[in-house]
């Protein structure tokens, strides 16, 4: 099943606020100097770049985003002259050698096929001495929202297992990111966790985003046949940690990732 990202407001319903909350902590941690020029690659819709331009006092920021859908959406949520936002992909940046001083990737380097030549292509883009960052769910453990579902599909239909993103994508652990960015010749590679709580006020506003089909887990429960799909939804309501108001307080980890070219 292949990954669909078409849709950039019901990205936003599922993933979308998180990665806002998350990309908060993400550049705390980074702590970069004012008036520098960003690269945002995978920019989706707009989440990361809008809490640069809101929280880093950045020169410029370049969005890269192959869907015209989420591009579309960063576009009408962003009115700031120092954004723009650009067809691409991981693999073919359309920005000129050393023409940014930070380049970042929020949620996305796990998705790209050839990370290598993506490391490189914005170590090609960054300056001698910038900064390259990203950041990953901690998919196979604390990014709960996604891991209770996964874990439900897994016991009611071994087949999910192969699309269950805790194994399929390896790369969402501290030291494969640090493998990944010391390998392509980054310096002084360290990591770190954003940790955050994500609140559900009752049980459909967690389970309605898994019915937009955007992203591997909604994909998957989208295709899913109306039976099959109660049976998962009812799992889910069992096993959910629920407050007796209904509310469901759930954690989510970020691992974060930063080199200097």
């Amino acid at each position: 099943m292949q990954d669909r990202w078409t849709d950039g407001e019901a990205y936003e319903r599922y993933v979308g606020r998180w990665s806002r909350l998350t990309g908060k902590g993400f550049l705390d941690w980074l702590d970069t100097a004012p008036g520098q020029r960003w690269l945002d690659l995978g920019c989706g819709s707009g989440a990361l770049s809008a809490q640069i331009l809101a929280r880093c006092d950045p020169r410029a920021v370049t969005g890269v985003e192959p869907s015209e859908a989420f591009r579309a959406t960063a576009e009408a949520a962003i009115d700031d002259p120092r954004a723009r936002f650009l067809a691409g992909s991981g693999e073919a940046i359309p920005l000129e050698d050393a023409s940014v001083d930070v380049a970042v990737s929020g949620l996305v380097l796990n998705f790209i096929p050839d990370k290598p030549r993506a490391l490189a292509e914005l170590k090609r883009c960054v300056t001698p001495g910038g900064t390259i960052a990203a950041y990953v769910w901690d998919y196979a453990g604390h990014a709960q929202f996604i891991r209770f579902f996964w874990d439900a599909a897994c016991a009611l239909d071994p087949a999910a297992r192969a699309l269950d993103e805790g194994p399929r994508f390896p790369l969402c652990h501290p030291g494969a990111l640090e493998a990944l960015f010391a390998g392509e010749g980054l310096k002084d590679v360290r990591t770190a966790p954003i940790d955050i709580v994500t609140p559900f006020t009752d049980f459909d506003e967690y389970w309605t985003p898994f019915l937009s089909g955007i992203g591997p887990a909604p994909g998957y429960c989208a295709a899913l046949d109306a039976p099959a799909r109660d049976r998962l939804r009812a799992r889910l309501a069992e096993i959910l940690p629920t407050d007796p108001d209904g509310r469901i307080l759930l954690a989510a980890r970020a691992w974060a990732v930063c080199g200097q070219r």
